[in-house]
């Protein structure tokens, strides 16, 4: 496997539709990207991501500071109209996507497979998965989907959101920006048809 280096750290490098992927690691954070996942972020700029048609390969943010890569994690603060960030790869077949969020109060946002919206928000206070008992107030909380066709199954911190989400047969992975802000961190994807394995 080909490697990156950065600052002195050397990092695991993902070839993903012609661009170079590096699994993030800041800080203290020591996460490695797990056997058969790719990156699909980063950790250092919106490379492989686009808002509408601008692609935003090598910005540090969209034109509108909406969307930001910073320390390992993509920023977005919700403002009106409503806009999201979608990877300029589209997906189509059986995949696994796993990643993580941190929601400020009443935090307002959602995870796009393929174009159908996973609500992903301040669950306690916003919904509609109000009852979870293991969502994390402030902190970084697991989503994980395994689509099967065109169906996915989504949790959060292994707690079902969605059993059987109906997903369009092709499309992006987007991130939404609606109300308050939000982060996602450690986006990656399998695609093997073992991914749920």
């Amino acid at each position: 496997m080909p490697r990156f280096i950065t600052r002195g750290t050397i990092l695991p490098v993902f070839v993903l539709t012609g661009a170079l992927v590096a699994a993030p690691v800041r800080g203290n954070d020591e996460f490695a990207v797990e056997k058969g996942f790719a990156s699909l972020f980063n950790g250092k700029d919106l490379t492989g991501w686009r808002v509408g048609q601008e692609r935003l390969d090598g910005k540090t943010e969209s034109a509108d500071g909406r969307f930001k890569a910073r320390d390992g994690v993509i920023v977005i603060q919700g403002a009106s109209p409503i806009e999201d960030l979608y990877t300029v790869r589209e997906f189509e077949g059986d995949f696994a996507l796993r990643l993580e969020f941190r929601a400020s109060p009443r935090a307002n946002s959602g995870l796009h497979l393929r174009g159908k919206q996973l609500q992903v928000r301040d669950y306690p206070t916003i919904g509609p998965y109000k009852t979870l008992k293991s969502f994390k107030n402030g902190d970084w909380n697991a989503i994980e989907v395994t689509v099967k066709g065109n169906r996915a199954h989504c949790t959060c911190n292994g707690e079902v959101l969605e059993p059987a989400l109906m997903v369009p047969a092709k499309g992006g992975i987007g991130l939404q920006s609606e109300t308050n802000q939000i982060e996602y961190r450690r986006i990656r994807i399998n695609e093997s048809q073992r991914a749920s394995d």
